[in-house]
């Protein structure tokens, strides 16, 4: 059984990146902005962590 505890999204407002992440457990919310670079990194930022991880990539679980 899976139980949600982050949900994360990125967002664009007005040209300017910003990153928000819900603890669903704690029930809150936190907001920081992201630079334009970084976003544009966030693709190898994600598969670097995936080969890192290994078997929990492979399970699926990303």
């Amino acid at each position: 059984m899976e139980t949600l505890l982050y949900a994360a999204e990125l967002v664009r407002e007005d040209g300017a990146y910003k990153l928000v992440v819900q603890d669903v457990v704690r029930d809150t919310v936190q907001v920081t902005p992201v630079p334009e670079s970084a976003v544009a990194k966030l693709p190898v930022f994600l598969s670097v962590l995936s080969s890192k991880l290994g078997a929990a990539s492979a399970r699926g679980l990303w």
